[in-house]
């Protein structure tokens, strides 16, 4: 399965830049059974689920991971966090004209210094040096980190607008998008319909953004996040299967999540890290219905939404997407899926 078979031509005036007004004013786009396109409003996402249905959610809360440095040279460099490994530890992603060598000092707007330890794969190894606690320093002079397509500075709007309603434990770097839409008003009216949700965790990482750079999709080597399921949560899309109700993933990184705590067959509690990838022929065990944006083509994200709903089928309403100028990417609309059987 070539990389080259998850593409399509978007036009640029599609990826939204900014988000809509409201939060649930985003539209639609309903992928059925047997391929039929729906084209509705997120408002009406109520009206596609049925009382005992499960809603799973990611409540992973988006840092401020972006920042701005120079080197001893005047060079500028960007910082891109990934993840804090301790204290004194920070994986990132640099940006600059020349990646600095190990032993490069990278200076911040207040001269706090980081000091270049070394590459771990494409990434790079920093030692902060200071004596503010790193998640301090990043709510003092950290940017809300928008993904690369989002193409001006993050501003004051970003700071609630890219996290969701019910985002609660800090660690990602990136929001989960699908998640973006919903109120506290929808999600009130879910349990007044019967529609109960729950909520696991799975931190972000840039990583999401990295590019498949080989040909066959089997070769690519998925990057890790972590991730927690909690027993409660299994406990419930347990009792929620056995009463003939549905689990719908909000987002992909829902999926990837419970995929993961279901690898044996059996869905289980987990906390750790996650590698998983998952791409046509994947055999799902506990999702049943989809909650998701529109993704980048020849994305490891896309590939997971095609093994869901048939590659066939979803690059279909993604043309239909375009054609209906549907708004692409993490500010954009939203896709509701049901499993391809």
């Amino acid at each position: 399965m070539l990389t080259s078979d998850f593409s399509f031509e978007l036009p640029e005036v599609l990826i939204a830049q900014y988000p809509v007004a409201d939060r649930d004013g985003s539209r639609l786009l309903y992928l059925g059974p047997e391929n039929t396109i729906s084209d509705t409003s997120f408002k009406q996402l109520p009206e596609y689920l049925i009382p005992g249905d499960l809603i799973v959610l990611n409540d992973t809360r988006v840092i401020p991971a972006r920042l701005y440095a120079k080197k001893e040279t005047g060079g500028n460099v960007e910082i891109m966090l990934e993840r804090i490994l301790d204290e004194q530890t920070l994986l990132v992603q640099l940006r600059a004209s020349k990646s600095p060598k190990a032993g490069a000092s990278l200076i911040l707007e207040d001269n706090t210094r980081f000091e270049v330890k070394g590459r771990e794969g494409s990434m790079f190894l920093l030692s902060y040096v200071g004596s503010e606690k790193i998640t301090d320093l990043l709510s003092r002079l950290g940017h809300m980190p928008l993904p690369p397509y989002i193409s001006r500075d993050d501003e004051n709007l970003d700071q609630e607008r890219y996290q969701t309603v019910f985002s609660k434990k800090p660690g990602a770097v990136a929001a989960p998008t699908a998640g973006l839409h919903f109120t506290d008003d929808i999600l009130e009216a879910l349990k007044e319909k019967g529609v109960d949700n729950v909520k696991l965790t799975l931190h972000v990482g840039a990583g999401t953004f990295q590019p498949v750079r080989v040909d066959d999709i089997e070769k690519h080597e998925m990057h890790s996040e972590y991730m927690s399921v909690p027993q409660d949560v299994v406990d419930k899309i347990i009792e929620t299967k056995k009463n003939g109700g549905r689990v719908l993933a909000v987002g992909t990184t829902v999926v990837r999540s419970l995929e993961t705590a279901a690898k044996t067959g059996t869905l289980t509690s987990f906390e750790g890290d996650t590698n998983i990838f998952i791409y046509p022929g994947y055999q799902f065990n506990v999702v049943d219905l989809l909650l998701t944006n529109f993704h980048l083509p020849e994305s490891t994200l896309l590939m997971l939404v095609c093994a869901f709903g048939g590659q066939e089928n979803v690059l279909n309403a993604y043309q239909h997407a375009i054609k209906e100028q549907y708004r692409f990417y993490s500010y954009g609309d939203a896709m509701l899926i049901t499993k391809n059987s």
